[in-house]
């Protein structure tokens, strides 16, 4: 399923989803329950206090019966308020304990996607469904359920008690009720499906703000501040819109409810007060029964209001089924094979042809094959889109090919575990990735478990250890979001410094000194030689300095390997790489 597809929700049952999150919170659930009881039971024995109060209290002008009257009144406040307080902490803790759960499985499941789910949506709006939508769902299991579940006891005790106090009133009471069910119904689909929409415009937003907030140099380098505010603001008033419509339409809803219940009770009454007047009634009588229906009335309109939020809900969490839906492409097999121990690193290339799914009439290989023996270190060459990058990310396998093999030590890379597979493999990529965490915690990103004599070693190796300790708290610094305290060169040690402390047996480079200045490059190229102690290793580069370094070349181009040698064979036989290197020496 395409995360972006966004069918209209209509359906509240999306909400049964959640019982798996709600389950685990047995306890709660039942604490909840009874504290909801016996609140619900003081709500509705107020009216009886009320009656006595006043045919008791008042009509026979007794002191002792009125302070009694009062004291049974006070004695049902005080059990109200305990056991309405009891229901509010239960049920707000299991909504925070379930909506945890619930992000905490959505997390885990979208970070275990492949790479391909992430080409194809904006991470903005994945954020948004993990943050917002969650919220929406929160509010309603935290307060929409509980208000829900009370409003429907009040209503039905309402009823019930109704009856028993004045069959007749109760009875006209009961003509309304088809009426108030029917703009419930037909409100209630709408206000699902712009409650569904305004979410969607919700996660537009977020998204906008994500890709620019994270591309905010390049925003400012194109002076396109105050396009990109318009391009926000744009979004943002069509979330306002699409909340303008849901709120009216919630608005009506409720208006319309409260119109038809206050207007029946308003009959009701009046029909009530005739029969005082005329002695076929006792005030304490009307006076119960006007509370009850008050009660009835009111739960009838918070049952509206809350339908809207499970509406919204509803919506939101359709959102989310999407995203728990989706399915990686590139998964384990059921009895995944071992590599050999220790890894060797001989790597094969058998015949691969493959497209990406975002571009499936275009190869990005085909009919590929290379041959890496264990230690040794080949270089890809070639220009942009001969497919040096693709051959990396099938080597990790973040993507399988249509055709041909791809294996490691012999074994076919879609018989392993894609984690002990990349596990055997350290990768130091053209434009690192820096975490909002310490140097020491980045630098520990490969082998979590390292202990901080290897961390300085890593970085030592790596010069990297110089700048870090020139840093306010060295190498417990954060190093900000995507390394924003360091420069390109800097990035680039911390991530050789990773790469170095993970040791792994396979070592790929993607451009490790591209874009950089002489100074940083020859640091690089010395962190790089320390890199080179017998791991399989494929080269990505352009800079000569670097493709020297490798025991063979392979120059490639629109996919296939045009030509493999050393530098001066290579040289001497014309072709793609000589011109490369020509150009490469002309700039």
């Amino acid at each position: 399923m395409d995360p972006t597809y966004r069918p209209a929700g209509r359906n509240p049952r999306a909400l049964l989803q959640l019982w798996p999150y709600v389950r685990p919170q047995r306890a709660l659930a039942l604490g909840w329950l009874l504290f909801l009881a016996l609140s619900s039971g003081s709500t509705l024995a107020l009216p009886y206090g009320v009656r006595l109060m006043i045919d008791h209290g008042f009509s026979h002008g007794d002191p002792a019966a009125l302070n009694r009257s009062f004291i049974v009144l006070f004695a049902i406040a005080l059990v109200l308020a305990l056991a309405t307080a009891g229901r509010y902490f239960c049920i707000t803790l299991l909504g925070e304990r379930a909506i945890t759960a619930l992000r905490d499985r959505l997390y885990a499941h979208l970070i275990g996607q492949d790479v391909s789910f992430f080409e194809r949506l904006r991470v903005g709006e994945v954020i948004s469904r993990l943050g917002t939508d969650t919220q929406v769902v929160q509010d309603m299991l935290g307060s929409g359920v509980s208000v829900a579940l009370r409003s429907s006891v009040t209503l039905l005790g309402s009823a019930a008690l109704m009856v028993w106090t004045q069959p007749r009133l109760a009875g006209l009471t009961a003509l309304v009720i088809p009426g108030v069910i029917l703009p419930i119904l037909l409100f209630g689909r709408r206000v699902q499906r712009l409650s569904r929409s305004n979410q969607d415009r919700i996660a537009d937003t977020a998204a906008i703000a994500n890709e620019t907030l994270n591309a905010a140099s390049t925003v400012k380098a194109y002076a396109r501040e105050r396009i990109e505010a318009g391009r926000y603001r744009a979004a943002l008033l069509d979330a306002l819109r699409s909340a303008q419509r849901r709120i009216g339409t919630r608005a009506g809803l409720t208006a319309t409810v409260i119109v038809l219940v206050f207007g029946a009770v308003t009959l009701v009454l009046w029909t009530g007060a005739r029969e005082v007047v005329t002695g076929g009634l006792s005030a304490g009588v009307l006076g119960q029964f006007v509370l009850y229906a008050v009660f009835a009335a009111g739960a009838v309109g918070a049952l509206a209001e809350t339908w809207g939020e499970v509406q919204r809900a509803a919506g939101a969490m359709e959102r989310i089924d999407e995203l728990l839906a989706e399915r990686p492409r590139v998964v384990a097999p059921v009895q995944p094979r071992r590599l050999p121990a220790p890894v060797h690193g001989a790597i094969r290339f058998a015949g691969v042809t493959f497209h990406y799914p975002s571009r499936p009439d275009t190869p990005a290989l085909q009919g590929f094959t290379l041959r890496v023996d264990p230690g040794e270190t080949v270089a890809l060459v070639g220009p942009s889109g001969a497919g040096k990058t693709t051959v990396l990310q099938l080597l990790l396998r973040f993507h399988d090919p249509q055709q041909g093999s791809v294996t490691l030590d012999g074994v076919d890379l879609r018989e392993l575990d894609p984690v002990e597979l990349r596990g055997s493999i350290a990768l130091v990529p053209q434009e690192p990735v820096i975490f909002h965490a310490s140097a020491a915690d980045n630098i520990r990103f490969g082998r979590s478990e390292a202990g901080e004599a290897d961390v300085i070693a890593a970085a030592r190796a790596a010069e990297a250890d110089g700048f870090i300790r020139d840093l306010p708290q060295g190498y417990a610094m954060p190093l900000g979001e995507r390394g924003a305290r360091l420069s390109g060169g800097q990035k680039q040690r911390i991530a050789i410094a990773r790469a170095l402390l993970k040791n792994a047996p396979v070592l790929l480079l993607d451009e490790a000194t591209a874009s950089l200045d002489a100074q940083s490059e020859a640091a690089i190229q010395r962190a790089l030689a320390r890199l080179y102690h017998g791991q399989t290793t494929l080269v990505i580069a352009h800079r000569l300095a670097t493709v020297q370094r490798a025991d063979r070349i392979v120059v490639m181009d629109a996919g296939r390997i045009v030509a493999e040698g050393t530098h001066e064979a290579l040289l001497a036989q014309g072709g793609l790489y000589a011109d490369l290197a020509r150009l490469q020496l002309l700039a």
